[in-house]
């Protein structure tokens, strides 16, 4: 018996860091995803021989876990290992009966992605457990990781979305873009991944204990799936750069960087790394590759 379960990577467009204490978040999900296969091989071992492979197919992780009343215990107990198995737990403890059938399973799971794009390899590993699992995957994602849940979504839907974390609750409601100037919006990828721990560390502990307007960020959110004109998504592309740059003491990316460029350009997710969204022709992008930044992926090819 095979089953296969599938998860979309995601990109946060519009309330990094402020989407953790309740701001309207604008978040796409990517064309590209995550997929994970289970094969029952028929011995009777409760135990399952998971391999993960990359983009390119090469193995990068790969591990036997043995499965009994008294938890699940990896055979090579690395930091990884760990992970996965507390996450294969937090599904058992959300439904009592996963993976008590006494049988042999392989899992094998496929990124569509390189691992270093930040597009999701752990929020679309979780979606796919918690569908394998029959389990709520926003459940699942906070009694394993952190985070404000907006990825789980990006997994579970196919066009962009409005997302927010109410009292802890998380909702989100479709929010299709009608641009008519996508073909003048790119993702440029910084040549890093970004720790979104340290990224929300970093926050948490800039923000203190200042007010922050929550509606100020819901309201260009909603603003940017209104807006018709590419001039004004720059206006509210540099707002938000502004705002967010005050709260979190750091200089927006275009400052640090990308100074003497004529377009816009908006960090996404924590910023410093992965990728940015820049206003611009496909011409304009040689800027950024004269740079060293060689992946730019036009909007239409990223987004769903």
């Amino acid at each position: 018996m095979e089953r296969t379960f599938y998860s979309h990577g995601k990109l946060l467009l519009t309330s990094e860091y402020v989407v953790l204490d309740g701001a309207m978040a604008l978040a796409i999900p990517t064309k590209k995803g995550q997929t994970l296969k289970i094969t029952h091989t028929g011995s009777k071992n409760n135990s399952i021989h998971w391999r993960s492979f990359t983009v390119e197919g090469d193995c990068w992780f790969e591990d036997t876990l043995s499965i009994s009343q008294h938890g699940i215990v990896s055979l090579k107990n690395t930091e990884i290992s760990k992970t996965l198995c507390e996450i294969l737990m937090a599904a058992q403890r959300l439904n009592p009966l996963f993976l008590t059938q006494v049988t042999e399973r392989t899992v094998v799971t496929q990124l569509e992605f390189p691992k270093s794009w930040g597009l999701g390899s752990s929020s679309t590993l979780i979606n796919n457990i918690a569908q394998w699992a029959a389990v709520d995957a926003f459940s699942l994602l906070f009694n394993s990781f952190k985070g404000s849940g907006y990825d789980i979504a990006a997994a579970q839907i196919d066009t962009a979305f409005l997302y927010q974390l109410a009292h802890k609750t998380p909702s989100f409601k479709p929010a299709p873009l009608t641009w008519t100037f996508t073909d003048q919006l790119f993702f440029v990828y910084l040549n890093k991944k970004q720790d979104s721990k340290e990224g929300i560390s970093h926050y948490k502990a800039s923000r203190g204990s200042q007010q922050i307007d929550l509606n100020y960020f819901s309201a260009i959110s909603e603003a940017m799936i209104a807006v018709t004109t590419l001039g004004g998504f720059k206006t509210l592309v540099e707002k938000h750069e502004r705002a967010i740059s005050e709260i979190i003491e750091m200089p927006t990316v275009k400052e640090l960087r990308f100074s003497d460029y004529s377009g816009a350009i908006k960090s996404l997710g924590a910023w410093g790394g992965d990728f940015v969204l820049a206003t611009g022709t496909a011409v304009e992008m040689r800027y950024f590759k004269e740079k060293g930044y060689e992946t730019i992926i036009p909007f239409s090819e990223m987004s769903l």
